[in-house]
C-alpha cells in the first residue's frame, strides 16, 4: 500500500494512492492514527479498499510530505559514502575503526521537512549538496513501547519506507564539525520525504537472510545521472538501525530513520573527495534534483534562492571572572 498526504484545492487530506488516484482513509483516520495503530492494523483495514472514480487523480493534487515525524534520526550506514565524504570534508579518505562498531546517527530537524515538488530554500552556501537515502517509518506494535528492541522486534516496528533527501550545505557543515559537533546548521534547513509511504509488506519477499533490502537507488541533476547504488550496501540492515536507536531510548510511531547516503555518487561531496575537485559542481539556483528508489517511486525538487537572514556577531572574548562584582546599594 501507498499512504500519502495531499492538498486538493483548499483541502488537505490523508489516505491511499490507488491506481493513479488519491482516496482518503475511509474511516476518517489521520496519518498519525494509522501509524500509531501499526502496520498489521493498516493492512487489515485498507488492503481491500478500491479506487473511487470520483476521487482526485494524482495529477490534480499537490503531494505533501507524507507525515510529520516526531523525530528524524539519520544514520551513516554506507561505508563507500564515508570513504569519499571524509576526503571532501577532512582532506583525507578514511573510515575510522569506530564506524564499524555501531551504527552512528545524528538528529535532524523534523520541522524542516518538505515534500516532493517543493522549492528548496538553502542557507548562504557555496557547496549545496543532496544526499540519496531511504527512510524507514516507525509504526506501533501491540505490547511494545519501542524501547531496547532486538533486531527481530525492531523489524516489526518498521511500518514502511520513504525516499529521503538530506540536503546539505557542505561548507557550513565542515565549519561546525571542526568544533566537534554537528552536522547541525549545515543540514537543518530542508529534508525531503516522499513521495508517499510504501508499506513494509511490499518488500518482504526481497529481504535477504541477513535482513538487507536490495532495491535500486538513483539520483540525477538536471537530467544527468550522478549516482546509483543498492540499499543492501548498507553496513547494517534497517532492523539493526532501529534496534540501536531504541537502545536506552525509544522509537515511537512516526519516527523516521534514514539509511544514510548511498555510495557511488549518492551525494556530490563523495565525488568531490574522490576527484579532488568540485566536479560535478555544487547545486545552484534553478537546478532540479530527482531521486528514484525501486518500489517506492521518485521525488523531485528545484533549488531556490538563499533566504536573507539576520547577522549573528562573532564570539566575544570574555574575562573569565568567577564571581560578579559587588555593587554597593545605598
Amino acid at each position: 500500500m501507498r499512504l500519502a498526504r495531499w492538498r486538493h484545492g483548499e483541502t488537505v487530506a490523508e489516505g491511499l494512492v490507488l491506481d493513479g488516484r488519491v482516496v482518503a482513509f475511509p474511516d476518517g483516520r489521520t496519518m498519525r492514527e494509522v501509524l500509531e495503530a501499526g502496520l498489521a492494523d493498516a493492512l487489515a483495514r485498507y488492503r481491500d479498499v478500491t479506487r473511487h472514480d470520483t476521487a482526485p487523480e494524482l495529477t490534480e493534487v499537490r503531494l505533501l510530505a507524507p507525515l510529520r515525524p516526531p523525530s528524524i534520526r539519520d544514520f551513516v550506514a554506507f561505508e563507500e559514502h564515508v570513504e569519499g565524504v571524509t576526503a571532501s570534508i577532512d582532506g583525507a579518505s578514511q573510515v575510522v575503526p569506530e564506524w564499524y562498531e555501531y551504527p552512528t546517527f545524528y538528529f535532524t530537524n523534523p520541522h524542516s521537512v518538505i515534500a516532493t515538488g517543493d522549492i528548496v530554500a538553502p542557507p548562504a552556501t557555496e557547496r549545496l549538496d543532496f544526499e540519496l537515502e531511504v527512510g524507514a517509518v516507525i509504526g506501533g506494535v501491540q505490547r511494545s513501547d519501542g524501547t531496547n528492541l532486538t533486531p527481530a522486534a525492531a523489524a516489526e516496528h518498521i511500518f514502511g519506507y520513504v525516499i529521503f533527501n538530506d540536503w546539505s550545505a557542505r561548507d557550513v557543515q565542515g565549519r561546525e564539525m571542526k568544533v566537534r559537533l554537528g552536522p547541525c546548521k549545515g543540514k537543518d534547513f530542508a529534508t525531503t520525504l516522499g513521495p508517499w509511504i510504501v508499506t513494509a509488506d511490499e518488500f518482504a519477499q526481497l529481504i535477504d537472510g541477513e535482513g538487507f533490502l536490495p532495491i535500486g537507488m538513483q539520483v540525477e541533476v538536471n537530467g544527468t545521472e550522478i549516482g546509483r547504488d543498492l540499499l543492501s550496501n548498507m553496513g547494517w540492515p534497517f532492523p539493526e538501525l532501529v534496534a540501536y536507536a531504541s537502545r536506552n531510548s525509544r522509537v515511537v510511531p512516526g519516527d523516521v530513520l534514514g539509511s544514510g547516503t548511498a555510495g557511488n555518487g549518492g551525494c556530490l561531496a563523495e565525488l568531490w573527495g574522490r576527484r579532488g575537485e568540485l566536479s560535478p559542481p555544487p547545486l545552484s539556483q534553478g537546478d532540479e534534483v530527482v531521486m528514484r528508489v525501486e518500489g517506492i517511486g521518485e521525488i523531485r525538487n528545484r533549488v531556490g534562492g538563499a533566504v536573507p537572514v539576520p547577522d549573528i556577531p562573532r564570539a566575544r572574548q570574555r574575562p573569565r571572572n568567577r564571581a560578579r562584582e559587588t555593587v554597593e546599594v545605598r
